[in-house]
């Protein structure tokens, strides 16, 4: 009969878990991810996220750079545009960066679709089965998820209040290379650092730097949050100090919104080529629509008081979790004290598993992200990141008293008080 279709039936349904490829062995939830949709109930105060927080962006003036970017540039904005992202963004984005110190050309920068694909595009680029991505202890989850993917292994580098250690690299790099292992490069986060919030004074920097130049090992410096300090300037940027050896990632996520979706690389020049090949086999072209709205507003708008804008709202919320800590957090636990950025970062007796607790906070209405995810090894079991930047200094504060209530009884029930 005309138009019947015929279907082959083989008597038993079709399983695509068994053509998986081998590396879909590798790909994990995020446990950030899996508490999205817990944390985002009403009733629920999420620490968890680092969501930021909008209300700060005037709508109305977004509203006017987007509908003039339509009515008057709408043929080129809902093109197809360049893989390597619009020139006239690109020499934007040295503008910002030479905030940070960086001197930096707009053919080194690549456009990408926020700086998560830079990390994956790179990692595509460097990373065979069986490398070593040297990464910061805790590290952002991100990143590890896509390390992960790849089929890399992970060594984290321990970190203090001031960051990375370099003692610390030194050791990580003789004992990676005494096992045999070859390690592509080293990730880190150095300013209000994802999830500790701690910034890596200048003097630390040179010395990685020193390091990874000495040994051979590059370096991936992420920083979305690097214009969010709240009472200084965060050093200069490492790429700053050493174009060569350095590829920077940045994002418009933080500093103006992330539904645009825009980040950007900024790379040496004998990686600028393969990388634009990988992320035009990935997703052709970054979308011109993104990137114009984002160009305009910079064109036009006073961004950097929109900035300022933010980190106030941040810096009321940072102090609002402090002061909170202080007051509803057990004897025995710690916590970092960040100068800017999203996150702070809580260390409690090594008898508390914050991941089991997970549920019991929930119960108390408060959501936060358990240690563990982290660290590519399960570590940092009694560790957890809870967030300021999106609740309300109100809700933070009734966040922190419940959870507070949770510890401390799990202490009790431990004998720990």
């Amino acid at each position: 009969m005309s138009g019947d279709v015929t279907r082959i039936h083989t008597g038993k349904p079709e399983n695509l878990t068994e053509r998986f490829a081998h590396r879909a062995a590798y790909m994990h939830p995020s446990e950030i991810r899996s508490l999205f949709a817990v944390a985002s109930r009403p009733d629920i105060v999420s620490l968890a996220g680092g969501m930021p927080n909008l209300t700060a962006l005037p709508m109305d003036l977004m509203s006017n750079v987007i509908g003039e970017l339509v009515s008057k540039n709408g043929m080129e904005a809902l093109q197809y545009g360049s893989g390597q992202g619009h020139p006239k963004l690109r020499e934007q984005i040295c503008d910002m960066m030479a905030l940070e110190g960086i001197r930096a050309h707009p053919d080194d920068v690549i456009v990408t679709t926020g700086s998560q694909q830079a990390l994956d595009l790179i990692s595509r680029i460097f990373i065979d089965p069986g490398d070593v991505v040297l990464a910061e202890a805790p590290s952002y989850v991100g990143a590890l998820g896509t390390f992960s993917q790849y089929e890399a292994k992970v060594v984290h580098v321990a970190m203090d209040n001031d960051g990375l250690i370099p003692q610390a690299l030194r050791e990580a790099i003789t004992s990676t290379r005494a096992s045999g292992k070859k390690i592509k490069f080293l990730y880190l986060i150095p300013n209000y650092q994802n999830p500790m919030g701690v910034t890596l004074p200048a003097d630390r920097r040179t010395e990685i730097l020193e390091i990874c130049h000495s040994e051979g090992i590059f370096v991936v410096e992420d920083n979305p949050y690097g214009l969010l300090g709240f009472d200084k300037p965060s050093p200069n940027a490492m790429r700053a100090e050493d174009s060569e050896n350095v590829i920077y990632l940045g994002s418009f996520s933080k500093t103006i919104a992330p539904g645009f979706r825009v980040g950007w690389a900024l790379v040496p020049q004998s990686l600028k080529e393969k990388l634009v090949i990988a992320s035009e086999s990935s997703i052709l072209c970054p979308s011109n629509f993104s990137q114009l709205a984002i160009s305009s507003y910079l064109a036009d708008q006073p961004w950097r008081d929109q900035i300022a804008s933010f980190t106030k709202l941040y810096k009321t919320r940072r102090d609002a979790m402090l002061e909170s800590l202080e007051q509803h957090f057990p004897a025995g636990a710690t916590w970092t004290k960040p100068g800017g950025g999203f996150y702070v970062w809580v260390t409690l007796p090594p008898e508390i598993d914050t991941k089991a607790l997970v549920p019991k906070a929930i119960v108390a209405k408060v959501a936060y992200v358990p240690g563990t995810a982290f660290y590519a090894d399960g570590f940092g079991s009694w560790s957890m990141r809870l967030s300021y930047c999106y609740p309300t200094p109100e809700r933070i504060r009734e966040g922190i008293k419940s959870l507070g209530g949770v510890i401390k009884t799990e202490m009790e029930l431990r004998g720990l008080n």
